[in-house]
């Protein structure tokens, strides 16, 4: 990326002072031809898959300037540790990762909880944390000035989806939410959306992890009557609720935040996924027109993969994590990448993104999109 925003050089300029030349080259991560990142993530089971496809994302960007020599003459290199989402594992991994492999900042990183409860360790270290993933907007607040996301937040999604169907004239929405703190949060955010509007979901629900009461859930949003329904369901359950809720008699329009996988749901119901809109916070990895995308579909191209919203967000984080590391320059520390990060802004893909330190998202970017019944996604 050759781009360079004013305000961030002269940010990275202002930490020059931070540490000689010689406490740089002791800081952990920043070692001789090399700088490491940390990742506590969930990569296995169903809820893994995602995030293979985003670490794939990550690593195709990462590859590609390794091979041009990295960083200020350092290859980049991310260890990953599965947390299974849990927060205690994760902050054992927070600590394995920052205390001994001695990161330099943490990438790619997933989970509310696990977020949160890592928050202190963040900044107890000086560390900062890029690309989140699945981070509802509190957890992202009590790691705010350390952890810094390149999504727009879960307020946001609520807000445009609402605007959507009030535009259309939708009144009675209905809203399916995962049944756990994050999805209470969607809940309370898709409300608070609605209520700014004068009004209010006529009917929610939470579904259980294992999905073993989606017939009921169906069941008794489908006796609302809702005209359209705003998911926040993850893996198989978007199209387990769709086939329910019809089941039940009710046909409603269906609306997702991006948690929700139009490709699961796609290969699932095939035609009858048709019309499912969701929110996505990145922009159409198909496009062929931006540089930054050309530059993802030579990289696809090169691994002989097909373009994604999953890895296209793995690729834009590590664009914005690559450009942190170069504007932190070669006497690269933690304080220093942390304190360019806090003042970072820059243009990729289209989207501009403003990394200060009280903001939660670094974008607003979000764009609605539906999904066909082979699993493409149309505009």
């Amino acid at each position: 990326m050759n781009r360079r925003d004013v305000l961030g050089v002269l940010g990275a300029a202002g930490v020059a002072g931070y540490a000689p030349a010689a406490a740089a080259a002791a800081e952990p991560g920043a070692a001789a031809g090399e700088v490491v990142l940390g990742q506590s993530a969930i990569i296995t089971g169903p809820l893994g898959a995602p995030i293979k496809a985003l670490n794939a994302g990550a690593q195709m960007a990462f590859d590609a300037v390794n091979a041009q020599g990295g960083v200020h003459g350092r290859r980049i290199r991310v260890v990953t540790l599965d947390d299974e989402l849990a927060p205690p594992k994760a902050v054992e991994n927070y600590r394995k990762l920052l205390d001994e492999r001695g990161v330099v900042a943490m990438f790619g990183c997933v989970g509310s909880g696990t977020t949160a409860a890592a928050a202190k360790l963040l900044q107890d270290h000086g560390c900062a944390s890029v690309g989140g993933f699945a981070v509802a907007d509190s957890a992202r607040a009590k790691a705010a000035g350390h952890a810094f996301f390149v999504r727009a937040s879960t307020g946001r999604e609520a807000e445009v989806l609402v605007r959507q169907l009030d535009t259309i004239g939708i009144t009675r929405i209905a809203v399916a939410h995962l049944d756990n703190p994050g999805g209470a949060e969607a809940l309370a955010l898709v409300t608070k959306a609605m209520t700014s509007m004068g009004a209010k979901p006529i009917a929610s629900g939470g579904l259980k992890g294992d999905g073993s009461n989606v017939d009921q859930l169906g069941k008794d949003l489908a006796a609302q009557q809702p005209q359209a329904v705003i998911m926040y369901l993850a893996g198989r359950g978007p199209a387990d609720l769709m086939s329910a809720m019809r089941k039940a008699g009710s046909n409603p329009m269906f609306y997702g935040m991006s948690i929700v996988a139009g490709e699961v749901v796609a290969k699932m119901l095939g035609e009858k996924a048709r019309g499912l809109a969701i929110a996505q916070v990145v922009p159409y990895p198909w496009s062929s027109v931006d540089p930054d995308l050309q530059a993802y579909h030579r990289a696809l191209q090169q691994a002989k993969v097909e373009p994604s919203y999953y890895s296209a967000e793995g690729w834009l984080n590590a664009q914005v994590m690559i450009e942190g590391l170069r504007r932190a320059g070669r006497e690269l520390t933690r304080a220093r990448l942390l304190a360019v990060m806090r003042t970072l802004k820059m243009r990729l893909a289209g989207v501009d993104l403003d990394f200060n330190a009280g903001n939660i998202a670094a974008s607003r970017f979000v764009e609605l999109v539906q999904v066909r019944y082979d699993g493409k996604f149309v505009r």
